[in-house]
């Protein structure tokens, strides 16, 4: 069972969270905003109804996590979310982080390639209060052409190396955030498609990430 009554207490281990996200160097006021306004726990099993708060990741079905708060925040920073533009997210997981996009007012299209993931998040607890999340079950290497380009694309996961038919998916001017797989760690792009298809590579910190796999999986 996930979590459905947000508390006084609830409200005030959020308002911690986002302080600490402060003292790690996160400055988008409306990130931190839209993380104050997310109930974090109605994404987890009541179990880490106490701990949800934490800024640390925490499994979820299928052998997957929901992200460390921070990560979170650092990717939507790295994405420069405007209001309205479209974003597609490779790896759905528990829809936290298309929400934190959902609330800063980006049009979300998300893709998760676990069929039972997927089917989970149909009854998604937020759906009337985001309707400008789609859901989609697929290959995230694959993208979705048909509703491509976009102005932005956010992985969620660890990718093998960049995958082109994102890039081609992306907008002119388009931005990237991916965390590339490098081994043992995990180093956070940022890529920039150029006018000639090609693109321009930004390097940030390490994180370590579940790997992101080609394929759906329909078990």
């Amino acid at each position: 069972m996930k979590g459905s009554v947000d508390t006084y207490q609830h409200k005030g281990l959020r308002k911690q969270l986002v302080n600490k996200l402060r003292d790690k160097g996160i400055t988008d006021e409306n990130i931190l905003t839209a993380i104050n306004n997310i109930p974090r726990h109605f994404f987890l099993d009541s179990a880490f109804d106490k701990i949800a708060y934490e800024d640390r990741a925490f499994p979820i079905e299928e052998g997957q996590t929901i992200s460390q708060p921070y990560t979170v925040a650092y990717q939507t920073e790295l994405l420069e979310v405007k209001p309205y533009e479209k974003i597609l997210e490779i790896g759905t997981g528990s829809v936290y982080q298309a929400s934190v996009l959902a609330e800063m007012k980006a049009k979300v299209y998300t893709i998760e390639r676990q069929k039972k993931l997927f089917e989970i998040n149909r009854n998604f607890v937020f759906k009337g209060r985001y309707p400008n999340i789609k859901f989609f079950y697929g290959d995230g290497f694959e993208g979705l052409p048909t509703y491509a380009p976009f102005d932005k694309v956010i992985i969620t996961a660890a990718a093998p190396y960049i995958p082109p038919k994102l890039i081609e998916q992306l907008k002119i001017g388009g931005k990237m955030v991916v965390p590339l797989d490098l081994g043992p760690v995990q180093q956070m792009l940022r890529i920039t498609k150029l006018a000639d298809g090609t693109y321009a590579e930004e390097r940030f910190d390490n994180f370590s990430f579940v790997p992101m796999l080609e394929g759906k999986n329909g078990h």
